[in-house]
C-alpha cells in the first residue's frame, strides 16, 4: 500500500476501519498529527489513507500500527523523491544557515560532482549502508577523480563526503523521510587513513633550502612563504591579513579572518573554527621580512601613484592592492619548489611542517594546537599522531633518567 500526504484537508479521518461497498475490501484514512508531509515540509495536519485489506482485523492492525508510530515519531511517508531531488533540496532548504559560505560551496561541488551522478536517480529510502559501501569503492577506484582520471579520490576525500551524506540523511530522519540513517550503517574510509595518505611535508633543511633561495632571487611571495612555514597559518588566513593585524614593533599578527574563495567569488569569512581567532608570536627574520616587505609595497604604491596605504590594505596584495587568488599562489609555490628540486607539499604542506618540526623538536602540543588555531589539543594529536607516536621511547628513557641511578665504570 502507498502512504501519501492527503488530497484535501477537508476529508474526515476515520476513527475505525471500513467496507468499500465498491470492492468489498476494508479501509482507513487516520490523522498522523503536525509533522512533515512527503516533501519533508512541515504540516499542522497530515493524513494516511490505507486501502485494500481482506479483513476488518488487518484493517485495525494496520490503523493503530500507524497511530502507535504517528504518536513515537518514526512514522514515514512512502515518498517517491530521489537521493538527488533530496540532496539539493538539502542544500537550498535545510542546510543551516550559520554554515560558512565556503563549506555550503563545499557540500555541493563534492554532491554534485560524486554522489548524484551515481546514486542521484535512486528513491531517497532505497539508500542502504552497502549501498552506499558500493558508492564509497566507486570513488576510490581509477577513474572518480576529475582532476586525475587515472586514479581514484583519496581516503580522506571519500570520509569528507560520508560526513556530508550522514549529515544530510540525519535530517532526513528527523523530518520523517527516512526511519534510520543509512550512513550509520556505512563503512567509509578512516579518517586517519586519509591524514597519513595526505601528509606530505619536509625536513628541516629542505624548508631552509626552499626559504634560502626564495629570499635570494628576491622572490615577491617570500615573505608569505617564509610567514607561513614561521606560523603555521593556514593559507587563507595570511591571505586574508591586513597591516593591522600584524604589529612589527610587538612582534605579533593577529588572525581575525579568512580569504576563500565561493563560486569564483572572494570572501573575507571567519577562521574556520572560533580558535582560529588568535594572536602569534613571530621569530625575528620572519618579522624582519614583514618588515621589507610593507616598505616594498609602499614603494610600489608610489611609483603606481596610489599614495600611502591605509591599515585595512591587504599585507599579501598585488601591484594594485587587490587579494591574491589562493590557488594562483599555490601553483606559484609549487612551480618554485618544483623548479627547486625539492619534493612536492603543496602550500599546506608548510602548515604541516611547522607542526611536524614543533613536536619534534619537543613544543608542547598545547602550543601548537593554540598556534595552528585547532579547536582542541585532541585535534592536533590526531593529525599529527605519527609524529607523537615516534615519540613515545624517547620520552620513556627521558623521564627514566630522572629516577634511575647513574651507573659508573669502576
Amino acid at each position: 500500500m502507498n502512504e501519501r500526504a492527503p488530497q484535501s484537508s477537508r476529508r474526515a479521518a476515520s476513527v475505525a476501519p471500513r467496507k468499500n461497498p465498491t470492492t468489498g475490501l476494508w479501509e482507513f484514512i487516520v490523522d498522523l498529527g503536525p509533522g512533515p508531509d512527503a516533501g519533508g515540509v512541515w504540516r499542522e495536519r497530515r493524513q494516511a489513507r490505507r486501502r485494500g485489506f481482506a479483513t476488518k482485523v488487518a484493517a485495525q492492525e494496520a490503523l493503530d500500527d500507524l497511530r502507535g508510530k504517528a504518536r513515537t515519531g518514526t512514522f514515514t511517508y512512502d515518498s517517491k523523491q530521489t537521493v538527488a531531488g533530496y540532496l539539493r533540496g538539502w542544500l537550498s532548504d535545510t542546510l543551516p544557515a550559520t554554515v560558512r559560505p565556503a563549506t555550503r560551496f563545499s557540500y555541493e561541488q563534492n554532491l554534485e560532482r560524486h554522489v548524484i551522478p551515481r546514486i542521484g536517480d535512486m528513491k531517497l529510502k532505497q539508500l542502504t549502508g552497502p549501498g552506499l559501501n558500493r558508492l564509497y569503492g566507486q570513488l576510490l577506484a581509477p577513474g572518480a577523480n576529475l582532476r586525475s582520471p587515472k586514479r581514484g579520490l583519496s581516503p580522506r576525500t571519500v570520509q569528507y563526503i560520508h560526513t556530508i551524506l550522514h549529515r544530510a540523511f540525519k535530517d532526513a530522519v528527523r523530518h520523517g523521510l527516512l526511519q534510520s540513517n543509512p550512513s550509520d550503517l556505512a563503512d567509509p574510509p578512516p579518517s586517519s587513513a586519509g591524514q597519513k595518505a595526505g601528509m606530505k611535508v619536509w625536513t628541516g633543511p629542505e624548508l631552509s633550502s626552499f626559504l634560502q633561495q626564495s629570499e635570494a632571487e628576491s622572490d615577491r611571495d617570500h615573505p608569505l612563504w617564509r610567514l607561513i612555514a614561521a606560523t603555521g597559518m593556514r593559507r587563507g588566513e595570511a591571505l586574508g591579513l591586513r597591516w593591522a593585524d600584524i604589529d612589527l614593533a610587538a612582534g605579533t599578527i593577529t588572525v581575525t579572518r579568512t580569504l576563500i574563495i565561493v563560486d569564483h567569488l572572494a570572501q573575507f569569512g571567519q577562521p574556520k573554527t572560533a580558535a582560529g581567532a588568535r594572536t602569534i608570536a613571530l621569530d625575528e627574520r620572519t618579522t624582519a621580512a614583514l618588515r621589507s616587505h610593507r616598505a616594498r609595497r609602499a614603494a610600489e604604491r608610489l611609483s603606481l601613484g596610489l599614495g600611502q596605504a591605509s591599515s585595512d590594505e591587504l599585507a599579501f596584495a598585488d601591484t594594485s592592492g587587490d587579494w591574491l587568488h589562493p590557488e594562483a599562489v599555490s601553483k606559484r609555490f609549487d612551480r618554485r619548489a618544483k623548479r627547486y628540486g625539492l619534493p612536492h607539499i603543496g602550500v599546506h604542506g608548510l602548515r604541516h611542517t611547522w607542526a611536524t618540526l614543533a613536536l619534534r623538536a619537543g613544543v608542547h602540543p598545547r602550543i601548537v594546537q593554540q598556534r595552528l588555531g585547532h579547536s582542541t589539543i585532541a585535534v592536533t594529536l590526531g593529525v599529527y599522531s605519527h609524529v607523537t607516536d615516534g615519540m613515545d621511547l624517547g620520552a620513556a628513557q627521558q623521564v627514566a633518567a630522572l629516577f634511575e641511578p647513574t651507573v659508573t665504570n669502576l
